[in-house]
């Protein structure tokens, strides 16, 4: 099964760490995603940009209203993901308590419901 481990934090912790323990981080990130895939279980990863570079898109009644950034009531905001094969969602949690952003926010272990007719990848 697959799972998405999203990587919340407060992006002004980010900012506080400085660049060198950005760039550590960030490297431990990629370790554990080569690690990850020389186990057969990585599917894909990345950071994402600030929040205040997002676009949110809803659609009602046909309409579409778009607005800056996804100003939530909550200092973690949605800041990089996994997404990873694993056997068991214990197996899932595991790999998600590697993610050096665990150290500094949450991650979130969720699994991924299979849709058929999607595109294989």
């Amino acid at each position: 099964m697959k799972y998405m481990l999203l990587v919340h934090h407060d992006e002004q912790v980010l900012k506080d760490l400085g660049e060198a323990e950005l760039q550590k981080l960030r490297g431990e990130s990629v370790q554990l995603a080569n690690d990850i895939d020389a186990n057969g279980k990585y599917v894909d990863a990345a950071p994402l940009q600030p929040a205040s570079t997002a676009t949110c898109i809803r659609v009602r009644d046909g309409k579409r209203l778009i607005t800056d950034g996804p100003f939530a009531e909550t200092r973690e905001q949605l800041g990089g993901y996994f997404l990873v094969h694993a056997d068991t969602p214990e197996e899932a949690i595991e790999m998600g308590a590697q993610i050096p952003g665990a150290r500094i926010g949450t991650v979130e272990v969720r699994p991924v419901i299979k849709l058929p007719g999607l595109p294989k990848r």
